[in-house]
């Protein structure tokens, strides 16, 4: 009981809600979340999952409240390669590889780590003279990118870029304790930087990577997530695609994959 109500009462502070406004959300009477919160009072299955939907809690975190509560969880959590899971394999590698060999594009779990990619994103790690094998282990973008001697380096507008990532995936982590772990994990080893926004860019996350030949390498990120997701797992995967801004950056992919530009 008490275990329930303290994770209720930690949500609604964590997404800086009032008991009122909550209350008034949820159609509950601000009395009664009070002794919900307090442990005076016992939250029934369809108050507790009214109380959380108006929090816009994740999916784990329903969970959680629920499992507390000496509710069964409302959500799954299998993994991606699970036969259940073939129908979602086959719509995340359609979205991979509809773009062909000169959009680069990965899928990320909830701690950023890289589940599945595509051609594109394997040349472009060869124009930038890291091995394309890279792929075919565990491979966390997070840890890449900020670790000491990480793939930052790679950046023009490097710190510009580290500070949108990061501030990013910080606000995700505020939700997801995995990923929360790994940012504290990795805080440590970041080194401070001055940020200037780069002049003329696009209005999306735009950014320019040095290749090993010295070319500079346009892109900008678009991201894409299931609309309507009942499993843990479903809910924490985004596609990201990285658009070529330019003729050049274009071309350099197409080389590398006997792509013919129209």
């Amino acid at each position: 009981m008490r275990r329930m109500t303290a994770t209720l009462a930690a949500l609604r502070k964590a997404r800086r809600v009032s008991q009122l406004e909550l209350s008034l959300r949820a159609g509950v009477s601000q009395r009664h979340l009070s002794c919900i919160e307090t442990g005076r009072s016992r939250a029934g299955r369809e108050t507790l999952i009214a109380l959380l939907d108006a929090l816009g809690a994740t999916l784990e975190e329903r969970n959680q409240a629920l499992l507390a509560a000496g509710y069964a969880p409302a959500h799954t959590e299998r993994a991606l390669d699970a036969p259940e899971m073939a129908p979602v394999r086959e719509a995340l590698a359609q979205m991979l590889h509809a773009s062909g060999a000169t959009t680069p594009a990965l899928v990320l779990d909830g701690e950023y780590n890289v589940v599945m990619a595509n051609e594109g994103l394997a040349r472009l790690l060869t124009l930038l003279g890291l091995p394309a094998a890279m792929l075919q282990g565990p491979l966390n973008l997070l840890r890449a990118i900020f670790a000491p001697g990480g793939l930052r380096a790679l950046c023009v507008d490097e710190a510009w870029l580290c500070n949108e990532m990061w501030g990013r995936a910080s606000r995700e982590a505020e939700h997801l304790p995995r990923l929360r772990a790994l940012l504290d994990e990795l805080r440590p080893t970041l080194q401070p930087w001055t940020v200037t926004e780069p002049a003329g860019q696009l209005p999306v996350l735009a950014f320019r990577l040095r290749a090993a030949d010295g070319q500079v390498l346009s892109f900008f990120s678009a991201l894409t997530s299931f609309g309507t997701p009942l499993d843990i797992t479903l809910a924490s995967l985004k596609v990201e695609h990285l658009f070529p801004t330019d003729e050049a950056t274009r071309a350099a992919l197409a080389r590398g994959a006997g792509v013919e530009l129209c």
